[in-house]
């Protein structure tokens, strides 16, 4: 899993052995912000909500799939199939998207997404299988990890 740099690193290990035990565990550890992750309004602001504090049904919505220089649809999630800057915030906020993901989220962005309780969704993987102009299911429920900052996720698109 990609790791930001700064943050842990992600360690797997075996933690008990299916021939001794009888049943085989894993023992993770890792960042909160590794892999393809969720970030919650505390993660850049004092003030936010945490993730056992933001309702389940604001990590799924419809979205829809933005490619660069494309015109963003009002009121849905954006998924973005490249990395995305801050110079797009004007035309970010316009959206009132309920979440914003794609490969990599600019840290300006990020922040200013956060602050109007907009989720971000990073390092989002094969976004550019996802068609374009076409709604579909976004999925990205994190863990229940009580006062959490961020989670990694296993993101999913339904696309009909």
């Amino acid at each position: 899993m990609a790791v930001y740099p700064g943050d842990s690193e992600v360690e797997i290990a075996i933690h008990q052995e299916r021939d001794i035990a009888g049943w085989e565990v894993r023992k993770l550890s890792m960042g909160s912000h590794t892999g393809t992750h969720v970030d919650a309004f505390s993660h850049a602001h004092a003030s936010g909500k945490n993730l056992d504090q933001i309702p389940l049904d604001r990590f799924i919505g419809m979205a829809q799939c933005v490619a660069p220089g494309q015109g963003l649809p009002t009121g849905i999630g954006l998924i973005f199939n490249h990395h995305i800057s801050a110079e797009r915030l004007p035309d970010i906020a316009a959206a009132r998207p309920q979440f914003v993901g794609g490969p990599s989220l600019d840290e300006t962005l990020e922040k200013e997404l956060l602050a109007m309780e907009a989720l971000t969704f990073d390092g989002l993987a094969n976004v550019a299988e996802l068609p374009l102009d076409v709604p579909f299911t976004f999925c990205g429920f994190p863990l229940r990890i009580e006062g959490g900052d961020g989670s990694p996720i296993r993101a999913v698109a339904l696309i009909e």
